[in-house]
């Protein structure tokens, strides 16, 4: 047998984890099932107990399992929070062992070697886990043997204990299936008589190697341990924070700041160490009757500049209630973002983080999402040469190019009397009368016949910059394939 001798590994398998999480959240007393759209058609993915019960399966379609369950509840499925709460459970197992790995899309995998001692025996150990999972709401179906496909093959297959040294005891009247080979192969395999891997085991190797390649001996070494297989498990997620305890509490907007200047530049330190910038800080201030209030700060960009950062929490903790005193400040950068190292120069300007700091300190009071900027657009159609969208959440791609000069407002077009080809000398515009005093143009635009716009159905348009005895600085265009004048800006 391999080294690894001794090594005890522990599968753990939640077959219904998506339905489970969400019924945690929201129960339901009734078949239940959450849905994938698949092919432009709405599926079963995964299902409760009660619903396996009147004879549902995952992939049948819902209008089916309707008509075979018509008081089946339904919702959609959140594949990216069943990989999150995964990710959850993975961390809680670390209470049994440092060694949890993920198992696929439903199950972990612990390497439970030397510390099954810590709860008793091994007995004790799953009775534990089994327990505590079930009385969160989650189906398991549990594992254990000296290798990682031992385990999983007990897991999925038929729950139980594999000795250490005799695992083909426990394997042997279980499907090959259970071995994780392809269903094809399973399916060849079966129509030689090989149904359970004690058949398997017994089989001359050459002949299975010549016919299914290394794969089926390859699984079957790594179930009893002739081969080795690691269980490589996930770190944790680098955590942003810091904490101070003061002997004294404290309850001035200033020392408040300086307590919050002295977290600041520790947790800056590791986020340069990271290369990742903060987007979203929050500080927590615990108050002596273990009350705690909390200032949240959302960055316009990522900021890892203590001296930058530290002035923004001024407004938020003026309006902190500090009671009978604050005894404890904690600071986390509990959204962060990429911030590679960057190459300064002496000619660098700071008009991009002025700016910056700016959209952080106008969020703060009307929220980041409010504050809008206008991008350039690749068009040349007035309308449609610029886009409105969240300062804080993009980036100009590349300057504003024009050739000619554009209004600083810009409104749907307005109509006005005027006949021939050149402006008006005299015309009436929104109960004004002007008179043109100048007129540059004409400046000829041609629709984007690619796109189906109404307003454009009248053809080209001949632009003017009209400037008037009024003091008007107006933007007017004469259509000439459909005879018409109308004014859409207006110059500052």
């Amino acid at each position: 047998m391999f080294g690894g001798t001794g090594k005890r590994v522990v599968s753990l398998w939640f077959p219904r984890l998506a339905s489970d999480r969400a019924l945690r959240a929201r129960p339901v007393d009734a078949p239940f099932a959450l849905t994938l759209k698949q092919s432009n058609a709405e599926r079963l993915y995964c299902l409760n107990k009660d619903a396996q019960t009147q004879g549902l399966s995952s992939g049948m379609s819902l209008s089916d399992a309707r008509a075979f369950c018509p008081g089946l509840r339904s919702r959609p499925a959140d594949l990216p929070g069943d990989t999150r709460f995964l990710h959850v459970l993975r961390r809680w197992a670390t209470r049994y062992c440092p060694w949890v790995g993920l198992e696929g899309r439903d199950g972990l995998v612990l390497d439970i070697t030397g510390s099954a001692h810590l709860f008793g025996d091994e007995a004790a150990m799953l009775s534990d886990m089994r327990r505590r999972l079930l009385r969160a709401g989650l189906s398991v179906r549990i594992g254990l043997g000296g290798t990682r496909g031992a385990a999983w093959a007990l897991a999925h297959y038929a729950e139980g204990v594999a000795a250490p040294d005799t695992p083909l005891e426990a394997l042997k009247n279980l499907p090959v299936a259970a071995l994780r080979l392809e269903p094809k192969t399973c399916t060849a395999l079966e129509r030689l008589g090989l149904r359970r891997i004690g058949d398997l085991a017994q089989t001359p190797r050459a002949p299975l190697t010549r016919r299914f390649g290394r794969e089926v001996l390859m699984r079957l070494d790594q179930a009893l341990g002739d081969q080795p297989e690691q269980i490589t498990p996930l770190a944790d997620p680098p955590h942003y924070g810091t904490r101070m305890t003061l002997p004294d509490p404290i309850g001035l907007s200033a020392d408040v700041m300086e307590g919050t200047a002295r977290l600041l530049a520790p947790l800056c330190d590791k986020l340069k160490a990271q290369e990742v910038g903060a987007r979203r800080l929050c500080l927590t201030l615990r108050r002596v009757d273990q009350d705690s209030q909390q200032v949240e700060l959302r960055l316009a960009r990522p900021l890892r500049d203590p001296l930058r950062i530290l002035p923004l929490f001024e407004r938020g903790v003026g309006e902190v209630d500090a009671g009978y005193g604050i005894d404890q400040l904690r600071l986390e950068a509990t959204e962060v973002e990429p911030l590679p190292v960057q190459q300064i120069s002496h000619v660098q300007s700071n008009r991009t983080d002025q700016l910056t700091d700016l959209i952080t300190r106008i969020g703060t009071r009307i929220g980041l999402e409010n504050i809008r900027r206008f991008l350039p657009a690749d068009s040349h159609i007035p309308e449609r040469s610029f886009i409105v969208a969240p300062a804080a959440y993009s980036e100009p791609e590349r300057g504003w190019v024009s050739l000619h000069a554009r209004p600083l407002t810009l409104f749907p077009p307005e109509p006005i009397a005027a006949h021939g080809r050149r402006p008006p000398r005299q015309f009436r515009w929104r109960r004004m009368p002007l008179t043109t005093a100048r007129a540059i143009g004409p400046e000829r635009i041609a629709p984007e016949w690619w796109l189906q716009d109404d307003s454009w159905r009248s053809g080209l348009r001949d632009y003017w910059r009209v400037e008037t005895r009024q003091g008007r600085r107006l933007w007017l265009y004469h259509t000439p394939q459909n005879p018409g004048w109308f004014v859409q800006g207006e110059f500052a």
